[in-house]
């Protein structure tokens, strides 16, 4: 290969890009490059041929399958691009399938379902000729003010990497390469704003950032990364070998394909200003071991000038082309024949699709509080007022990229292609005896107050409310969450709380629903959460025993008689919703993040120590709301009789059986979570870390023997001397109902092999 010809392979060409901007700096970005002039050797990628504007599948398909052919005949060495796609929530084109975000991924706490959804992505990709998808994202969340916090999967790293590396082996079970993404800090920044540097420090790193991405690799075998956007502690990533060559490649044995986030090479030199030119940014970042340049021919159309001035390494470029040609022999395109027809009618969002849809967002959607009200007695609700902004709102129900938030709010004139039945639309057909009114309230953003009186009129004349709150998912300032879209405060977007608070004062039953992309601080809404039974009153608390806190709570105001938390539930997720509301489906969702008492008691996580949660040496209690863990249901259960190993050795597994009964009075599904606490350490541990968990569904009366197969490997940690191991010691084991529930307690030991 000449030098030109390895450079083409190693960047990619946005076809379609215009002045629509659905990545950062896309506009300022745009490259002035004719498509023919960056073809001419080849081309390594090419750039969301489906995913930039709403074309016709099939036709697009006869025009990708042709360019393909133009590219196998005219170039000397004849070698097909590979195409890849934004498919986060599902594949980004037009007319294919929505899904739930990945925080209802996690709040679902089902990898194999999750892997039947990558499969069906990646099924639909596959036809249409597409190789890589840019997903999943693996960023730990570490503060819900950050707008790509719908992106995420949990703020709990074990769960972020089993539903994600259940993700990857459905989607390359087709025979497409997933993307992990963030690689690695990106959720960590500075007061949870885009792009922000990073200043974690190397154990919160190696024990709570890396783990889901070493999961994704090892266990999950991952073909791609694409790195993170940010600095650490004042290293961008995107030129950071530590982390690119010396972790991800030698100590996990990664051999497949880095690519650059969008820009992220030009970054270094135009935000990061670590290089002074272009040609400066290109040599550091393949230096660090970034492959291929996104999303266009940019930073590295300098890499064959510098090998021939003699001021880049040859072999660094070989490297990386190694590297591509590799996958694109691993994916067929090496022997692809382009000349047979593509397909011309594809069903992207078969009623397989919608299925599945359905199926995600009817596990991922969490019952907060429940006075009894739900499910819904059809002769007692004959009156329903749905009121709220996202009440009747397609757009609500699906995250920043989603094709219809990500694309098609560029393009208002063009339909959704798939259905998209609204809360509103989704109750009328579930409860067609009732009368079913509406009214909006006010818009999901500003200070607007003036429909508020109808709402309320139109509550007054109702025998329930069903109030649909939250976001709404755009990019840069369009929106209220989403890529750019970061939070100081945690309250309601625009007047939404005053809308519910009047709604309320009315005295109409009133069931919330909050339909978001982070989850918001709703104390106002939730009645005080009395410490369950079992508890560990001291849990993360100094002196002030959790019993105590909760009796000081202030006496219950008017509040919603139910509250739900939906993460962005897709295209059947009003469906969902409706079925849920009415009992035909038993709520199971389990919240994957905490839910915030006030933004000003970020950045939270459950996984803190001691001191990182409520005492009495410090007047700011950051004790959420509702813990991570935490969700209702129709039934209750309860988790007797946990057994474990007395003793087990470092490096080897140990088992824990819990008794699960269903002593409600209907069939319902539990989230059985496993937790743990090492009592005494050398270096500070969280009061509770996630070891396991398990979905189970079990008829009204129903009794089950859960066991749990755990490495203790979940229990490493980086020590003092910077070594992640195993340490001997004792060990709190618990199941509950939520992370801070201590239910059922034993406790192991862990000793050194002899």
């Amino acid at each position: 290969m000449t030098l030109d010809e390895k450079q083409a392979q190693l960047v990619g060409f946005w076809v379609d890009q215009g002045d629509e901007v659905v990545a950062p700096m896309a506009g300022e970005k745009k490259t002035s490059t004719r498509y023919e002039e960056a073809t001419a050797h080849g081309i390594g990628h090419l750039t969301r041929v489906y995913g930039t504007r709403p074309v016709d599948p099939g036709e697009r398909a006869a025009w990708l399958w042709s360019e393909q052919a133009r590219l196998q005949r005219e170039t000397r060495l004849g070698i097909p691009a590979l195409v890849h796609e934004e498919c986060l929530t599902g594949l980004a084109a037009w007319q294919a399938a929505t899904y739930p975000t990945p925080l209802a991924w996690g709040a679902s706490f089902d990898p194999a379902l999750v892997e039947r959804v990558g499969a069906a992505i990646g099924s639909s990709m596959r036809t249409l000729g597409i190789h890589q998808g840019l997903a999943p994202v693996l960023d730990v969340v570490r503060d819900p003010r950050w707008g790509r916090v719908d992106e995420c999967i949990a703020e709990d790293p074990l769960v972020v990497g089993v539903i994600g590396t259940a993700y990857v082996r459905g989607m390359q079970s087709q025979g497409v390469h997933a993307t992990l993404k963030h690689f690695v800090g990106y959720s960590a920044s500075r007061a949870g704003r885009n792009h922000a540097p990073v200043h974690a420090g190397g154990r919160e790193i190696e024990d709570v950032l890396l783990p889901p991405f070493e999961m994704a690799v090892r266990e999950g075998g991952v073909r791609s990364v694409m790195n993170s956007y940010t600095d650490i502690d004042g290293i961008p990533v995107a030129a950071d070998a530590h982390y690119l060559d010396d972790i991800l490649r030698e100590r996990w044995g990664f051999d497949g394909v880095v690519v650059s986030d969008y820009f992220a090479v030009d970054f270094l030199r135009s935000m990061h200003r670590i290089a002074a030119d272009s040609s400066e940014a290109a040599a550091l970042a393949l230096t660090a071991g970034i492959d291929v340049e996104l999303p266009s021919p940019d930073a590295y159309t300098t890499l064959a000038a510098q090998v021939r001035q003699g001021t880049l390494a040859e072999e660094l470029l070989d490297r990386a082309v190694g590297r591509v040609l590799a996958q694109k022999e691993e994916l067929g395109l090496l022997d692809a024949d382009f000349t047979t027809a593509p397909p011309t009618a594809v069903d992207l969002d078969s009623p397989a699709h919608r299925a599945l849809a359905r199926e995600l967002a009817e596990e991922s959607i969490v019952l907060l509080s429940n006075d009894g009200i739900l499910p819904l007695v059809a002769d007692a609700t004959r009156r329903i007022a749905v009121i709220g902004p996202n009440a009747d709102s397609t757009e609500a129900l699906m995250g920043c990229y989603s094709f219809v938030n990500h694309v098609l709010a560029h393009h208002p004139s063009t339909p959704a292609g798939i259905a998209l039945p609204t809360v509103l639309e989704a109750l009328r057909a579930e409860l067609p005896d009732a009368t079913v009114t509406h009214a909006v309230g006010c818009a999901a953003e500003g200070d607007d107050r003036s429909g508020i009186a109808d709402a309320v009129a139109t509550a007054r004349a109702a025998d329930l409310a069903v109030v649909v709150v939250g976001d709404r998912a755009g990019l840069f300032g369009r929106g209220t969450v989403g890529e750019g879209n970061d939070v100081d405060t945690l309250d309601l977007p625009g007047v939404q709380r005053e809308l519910v608070e009047a709604i309320v004062e009315t005295g109409t039953p009133v069931v919330l629903v909050a339909m978001t992309g982070r989850p918001y601080a709703l104390d106002w809404a939730l009645p005080p959460r009395a410490t369950p039974g079992g508890a560990s009153a001291g849990l993360g608390a100094v002196n002030s025993p959790a019993a105590a806190r909760v009796s000081e709570e202030a006496p219950a105001a008017r509040r919603p008689a139910a509250v739900l938390q939906a993460f962005f539930p897709g295209e059947e997720g009003a469906p969902a919703l409706a079925r849920l509301l009415t009992g035909r489906v038993d709520p199971s969702g389990r919240l994957p993040v905490s839910l915030p008492r006030s933004a000003g008691a970020q950045p939270y996580s459950y996984l803190h120590p001691v001191l990182g949660g409520r005492t009495d040496i410090t007047s700011v209690d950051p004790t959420p709301v509702r813990p991570f863990g935490f969700g209702l249901g129709y039934t209750s259960f309860t988790h007797t009789a946990i057994e474990a190993d007395a003793t087990v050795v470092a490096g080897a597994s140990f088992l824990v059986a819990v008794e699960v009964n269903n002593v409600g009075g209907r069939d319902g599904v539990d989230v059985v979570q496993l937790y743990a606490h090492d009592e005494v350490a050398s270096v500070v541990r969280p009061v509770a870390q996630l070891i396991g968990f398990e979905r189970i569904g079990l008829v009204a009366g129903e009794s089950r023997r859960v066991t749990f197969d755990v490495p203790t490997e979940r229990l490493a940690f980086t020590g003092r001397d910077g070594v992640r191991r195993v340490e001997p010691g004792r060990i709190r084991l618990w199941v509950g109902e939520a992370c801070d529930h201590e239910e059922a307690v034993t406790t192991i030991e862990i000793v050194t092999a002899p």
